[in-house]
């Protein structure tokens, strides 16, 4: 089970922190900072830089996103800002504008 979840009725502005995962399916603006996992579902809305140790997307982030291992865009998932990992995946359907950066 997640450590953090954020609901999809749940709206939150400024920077998150945690130590545990996070899991959004409401809207996150500002700053989401974890040494753990993220998971953006599918009716999640990130508009904010992320960062952890592994990041999921079948919903929309807006801001530049940093995982230490891995980054998921899923099918269906919109991403729109620059990555930082050493593996990216995109999955068919899913869409990305930005830069990539693989040199961890």
């Amino acid at each position: 089970m997640a450590g953090t979840v954020i609901g999809e009725g749940l709206s939150i502005e400024g920077d998150l922190t945690s130590d545990e995962e996070v899991v959004v399916h409401g809207t996150v603006r500002g700053k989401l900072t974890t040494s753990d996992a993220v998971t953006v579902g599918g009716t999640g809305s990130v508009q904010a830089d992320v960062s952890g140790s592994s990041v999921s997307i079948a919903g929309q982030v807006t801001g530049d996103v940093t995982a230490q291992e891995r980054i998921d865009l899923q099918a269906g998932g919109r991403l729109v800002g620059d990555v930082k990992a050493s593996r990216f995946t995109i999955a068919d359907g899913a869409s990305f504008k930005g830069n990539v950066d693989m040199e961890m």
